[in-house]
């Protein structure tokens, strides 16, 4: 996939822009192979006043860090589907409560090189540093790939899938499954 291939972030529509990224992901992967089903996703971060991409270096993940510490803030999650019968996209929305990181926290995690590549410059998965306060939505959206919009648009694609719940238990109380 060329840069030129991405969409430019951000229009001001966080949940579009999520959808749109994914989808240009998943289309440029889907012409270099013409009889796949592409999954593409993407997330952005964002609150009353901005949104948040991947850093581009350290400075910024310190700075998106220290913004969104303490804070209430957004996590959409586009997700895309193509194949050679067309596309389909959803979009997964969920509200975040950031622990109030220290600053020496916030260089710790930094410094571990992990927020260099997530939207927002935090991963809820990162269980040793307790980025997330609590949370209200998809966990698996907030981490980056929504199972159960995921599944809707494979089973809405003809495509068999298992229920994202018989592998990960905490799927099972998704207010997002159905």
């Amino acid at each position: 996939m060329q840069p030129s291939d991405i969409p430019e972030p951000f229009s001001g529509d966080p949940a579009g822009d999520a959808v749109s990224l994914a989808l240009a992901k998943a289309e440029a992967v889907a012409a270099t192979a013409a009889s796949a089903i592409v999954i593409g996703s993407d997330t952005v971060v964002f609150d009353d006043e901005r949104q948040y991409g991947k850093p581009q270096d350290a400075s910024d993940a310190r700075a998106m860090l220290a913004s969104l510490a303490g804070r209430v803030h957004r996590v959409a999650t586009g997700v895309a589907l193509v194949s050679s019968t067309g596309s389909a996209t959803g979009v997964s929305i969920s509200e975040v409560e950031m622990t109030a990181l220290s600053e020496e926290q916030i260089a710790e995690y930094v410094a571990s090189g992990r927020p260099l590549d997530k939207a927002g410059a935090y991963a809820i998965q990162d269980e040793d540093v307790p980025t997330v306060a609590t949370f209200e939505g998809c966990y698996c959206g907030v981490m980056g790939l929504p199972l159960w919009t995921l599944r809707r648009l494979l089973v809405n694609a003809s495509v068999a899938c298992a229920d994202p719940s018989d592998t990960y238990t905490r799927c099972a109380e998704c207010p997002e499954r159905g």
